[in-house]
């Protein structure tokens, strides 16, 4: 540039005003200097501004001038200067903010009014009414589908959040739109036949807070059916997102290669399982116990994907027990792999060898495995902790459920730790 330190209109009129010759800098480095360029064109020297030298380019900016369909928007930006400055406003907000969430996470006077699509913008949903959340709790449990599809279904549209850039979760149910409703992880044919009942059920709900206290309700009735009548906090008012205003591109790259919580992995990684485990509960912002008492529950729920035994080691599946800890520690089991082309397959058996008693994979025996999620699973599998274990689960459940909310006030030091609290210490 001719101008470096001002804003201007010259980086495209130099540009596509001259031809370039390709040229070695002094360092041996291959670029581009303008044929025959004006004195009044070429740049002031970086260490004598009485100086002027050759403005030169880089085979990055020539592309810009020799690509066909960049030479488009070049002779654009050339001709029209106003549209250029307001393409990179919009590129410099979006550089700026992209990481920001939905504007609702906005502060101060400077926000703009407009939505723009890469915000991911939901419309404002309203508060159910108690009448409302009932009926539909009622309907739904009743209309023929198991305790795991429901909590799956939620699931699916909860865990899409991402607290790194603050995208995805339940918030718009974008589960019902594309990529999400065609991805492999979301068993595309039972989904599409759930949202569809659930469609037909919500009444005066949006289908985002129909998807959820479908699997808030079956978390009470896993709990209830286990003999624990432990309430699940639903909290309403989630808008429903238009295909228009979803970048089904930018949401494609958010589809999951694993989710161990689902104990689906789409395809064997070089890095290890239980490390995709790790970063999938990451980014939803849980704890080590928070994941832990996560996993354990969703397995005796019959949450896998494509209902896997793998890792359900309970004989009353559908009811939220603590069964899983219990018997992955259970001493007497003798644990076997079988096939190590994916997530390594076990098969547990009685010592002896001659009973099968259970199915797992590693992301199910890291947690016996592991001397920090042992201690976790420990303080789950003891008897006298069934109650604690169906508390922990809710609250976790809870979090994720709302883990986009932004719009509703979070008050972090009124929950109760999930897992092994630290002692008071001594005054």
């Amino acid at each position: 540039m001719n101008t470096p330190t001002q804003w201007s209109e010259n980086y495209f009129r130099l540009l596509l005003d001259y031809e370039y010759e390709l040229v070695k800098s002094p360092a041996g480095a291959q670029q581009w200097q303008p044929i025959n360029q004006k004195p009044e064109d070429m740049a002031p020297a970086a260490h004598d501004s009485s100086k002027r030298v050759p403005t030169m380019m880089t085979t990055a900016d020539m592309a810009l001038k020799m690509d066909p369909e960049f030479r488009k928007i070049s002779e654009k930006f050339r001709a029209d200067h106003e549209a250029f400055k307001d393409a990179f406003a919009r590129a410099w907000f979006k550089l700026t903010h992209r990481d920001m969430g939905p504007k609702i996470r906005y502060l101060g006077p400077e926000v703009p009014g407009e939505n723009l699509i890469w915000q991911d913008p939901v419309p404002a949903g309203s508060e159910p009414s108690d009448g409302d959340i009932l009926a539909f709790k009622d309907k739904i449990l009743g209309a023929g589908f198991s305790i795991g599809q429901l909590i799956k279904t939620a699931w699916a549209s909860a865990s899409t959040y991402r607290r790194s850039d603050h995208r995805g979760g339940a918030n718009g149910s974008r589960i019902r739109l594309a990529p999400q409703k065609d991805w492999a992880v979301n068993e595309p044919e039972e989904l599409g036949r759930i949202l569809a009942k659930i469609n037909e059920l919500r009444g005066g709900l949006s289908m985002a807070d129909a998807i959820v206290l479908a699997g808030t309700a079956a978390v009470e009735k896993g709990a209830k059916d286990a003999g624990f009548s432990v309430p699940v906090p639903f909290t309403g008012g989630r808008g429903d997102a238009t295909e228009q205003w979803t970048d089904a591109e930018s949401f494609a790259v958010m589809e999951p290669a694993a989710d161990g919580f689902r104990n689906y992995l789409k395809t064997k990684h070089s890095v290890r399982t239980e490390e995709l485990l790790l970063d999938r509960a990451s980014l939803l912002g849980l704890s080590a116990p928070e994941m832990t008492v996560l996993l354990g529950g969703l397995r005796v729920l019959g949450a896998n994907y494509k209902d896997r035994p793998e890792g359900v080691f309970t004989n009353r599946k559908g009811q939220l027990t603590n069964d899983f800890f219990v018997n992955l520690l259970d001493n007497s089991t003798f644990w076997e792999v079988i096939d190590e082309s994916g997530d390594e397959e076990f098969i547990g058996r009685d010592r002896d060898g001659t009973h099968e008693k259970w199915r797992a994979t590693r992301t199910d025996l890291i947690f016996g495995s592991n001397s920090q999620l042992r201690a976790t699973a420990e303080v789950y599998a003891e008897k006298g902790n069934e109650e604690k274990f169906v508390r922990d689960f809710v609250k976790a459940w809870t979090k994720v459920m709302n883990a986009d909310r932004f719009d509703v006030p979070q008050n972090p030091k009124s929950v109760e730790p999930v897992g092994i609290a630290e002692p008071e210490l001594a005054k």
